[in-house]
């Protein structure tokens, strides 16, 4: 073949870049693209070295920059795990709140043990197209590999930091992002296949691929023009649905300017029936309100306003700005996480504050078992507990969100923890824990199966419940990844288990299991005397 042929050949091979129609042109041709100055600090050096803004050098505590510095460059370096970065205006709101602290500030507990899942949940079993994950009706996106600050808990550590993790086809790589022609593509195809055959896709019976969550990173890092071509884009291949995943309203509020508004309501202006949902990460209400000096915080404007505090006004502009328009749906989500806001009182102000303002309260998580997951999860118990605490007191309207677990089989709800035996039912001594599935991945067809273990008050995740499982209809507890798009990483460590006699979980011995129902008696004991106390 000839230089000139595979030139040719290469060009053809190459993807055609995605071309908008006529109809998103009303909406691209008219996009503002300001600059937006988030005064971002990256990496801890800036805090080592000095040469971080003056009034930010204090951040990191000469100790906690001690403790850090020798894991650099080793197994433990937090860095490499998530890297570090921070905006000047989150900076300025976690300066008083030890818990915007934790969600920010790098510590070296967070790779004292870096057990975890390089995919949890199986992400990329659902993956067709690079970036794009196909979970029954609806397809997310990752569409940027960062966001304007980090969360050191974040569930897309790997993605964040640009890590090499296997994929369903065996290949070690780091995670790509979608492109509009080839998710558009994906997207058509699918939905005239299903529309073909009577409502369901004839090979995997999946519905119509009718919701688009734009997620990453944080899509709101995209400059406008590109968050309007992935608005329009996906308006033009029939999405009935668009959400727009992001914490940048607790980041860099001043994103949420005229201009990007005016780009949505020109947007709605052109595609009327597509709806359009902000899923917002308010984590602790120290997010959304001046705090004094002191740590308390600010009384409201008004003497005597319902109660409310003071919202910091950056925050307050921008929340104004996208629930004042009736058309835009707003809901929050949010982990618990250990010495963030695993804390009820704070949960409850959250849960208030949010529906106040006209942000619902949409889930709340329990942790993921990410890679150092242990460094942040709370018990799974422990965060039913705290939010069950939460919600006491509020109206049933501020109380929608539940707690959820996603497991390999979808999105679990934790919908009870008791504390009263069972009798007659074994491992049923001290107590259960009832899980709800509410949305399969796959088909709609395992949404309200349950499972029913025994309580086990150290339970991080569903693992942690192996040998105690009652009841499992759902098949939490003896799920097995398909064959066909199983991991080869997975696959190995299976077989590594298997050749060293490992294999299922060892149940517990008799002193373990005394061990952990002594731990059970305490704490409910030491719950009742707060209770009455």
């Amino acid at each position: 073949m000839t230089e000139g042929a595979m030139t040719a050949n290469t060009k053809i091979q190459r993807k055609a870049k995605y071309q908008p129609t006529e109809t998103e042109r009303r909406v691209l041709d008219h996009v503002e693209n300001p600059r937006y100055d988030r005064q971002i600090v990256n990496g801890l050096d800036p805090f080592i070295s000095g040469s971080a803004p003056e009034e930010m050098r204090g951040f990191y505590s000469s100790d906690e920059l001690a403790e850090l510095q020798p894991l650099t460059g080793s197994a433990r370096d937090v860095e490499a795990r998530m890297p570090v970065k921070i905006t000047r205006h989150y900076f300025e709101m976690a300066r008083n709140s030890r818990s915007l602290q934790r969600l920010v500030k790098a510590s070296a507990d967070e790779t004292a043990d870096l057990e975890g899942d390089e995919d949890p949940a199986g992400q990329l079993d659902y993956s067709p197209v690079e970036g794009l994950l196909h979970k029954y009706e609806m397809a997310l996106l990752y569409v940027i590999s960062t966001c304007s600050a980090h969360c050191r808990f974040c569930y897309r550590e790997e993605l964040i930091a640009r890590k090499e993790v296997a994929h369903a086809d065996g290949t070690v790589k780091k995670k790509g992002l979608a492109q509009p022609g080839e998710v558009t593509d994906y997207i058509r195809a699918h939905n005239a296949a299903v529309a073909a055959n009577g409502g369901r896709h004839p090979e995997t019976g999946r519905p119509k691929l009718r919701e688009i969550l734009l997620s990453g990173g944080d899509p709101m890092v995209l400059p406008n023009s590109k968050l309007a071509g992935w608005l329009t884009a996906l308006a033009e291949a029939g999405a009935e649905v668009i959400r727009i995943g992001t914490k940048e309203l607790a980041f860099h509020p001043q994103r949420f300017d005229g201009a990007l508004m005016s780009m949505l309501d020109l947007f709605h202006e052109v595609y009327p029936d597509v709806a359009l949902r902000f899923m917002v990460h308010f984590n602790h209400p120290d997010e959304l309100l001046d705090k004094a000096p002191d740590g308390g915080y600010v009384a409201g404007y008004v003497a005597g306003e319902n109660g409310r505090f003071r919202w910091n006004r950056r925050v307050a502009q921008a929340v104004e700005q996208i629930t004042s328009r009736g058309w835009i749906c707003v809901e929050n989500q949010s982990p618990i996480i250990r010495g963030v806001n695993d804390d009820p009182d704070a949960l409850r102000l959250l849960q208030q504050t949010l529906k106040a303002a006209g942000i619902e309260n949409h889930y709340f998580f329990g942790g993921r078992n990410i890679v150092a997951y242990k460094a942040f999860n709370v018990p799974v118990e422990t965060a039913w507990r705290i939010l069950n605490e939460s919600q006491q007191g509020l109206s049933g309207v501020e109380a929608h969100a539940r707690l959820t677990l996603v497991h390999f089989k979808g999105k679990t709800e934790v919908a009870a923890v008791t504390d009263e035996p069972i009798p007659g039912v074994p491992g049923a001594e001290n107590g259960v824990v009832v899980f709800k599935v509410l949305r399969s991945p796959q088909d709609a067809s395992g949404r309200g199966r349950t499972a029913i273990v025994g309580r086990n008050p150290e339970a991080l995740w569903f693992d942690d419940y192996d040998d105690r499982v009652i009841v499992d209809e759902a098949g939490l507890f003896n799920f097995k990844r398909p064959k066909r798009v199983e991991i080869a990483a997975a696959a190995e460590t299976a077989r590594s288990q298997q050749d060293s006699g490992g294999g299922a979980k060892a149940r517990l011995t008799p002193a373990q299991r005394r061990h952990d129902e002594e731990l059970h008696k305490q704490r409910s004991a030491s719950a009742g005397r707060k209770a009455g106390g």
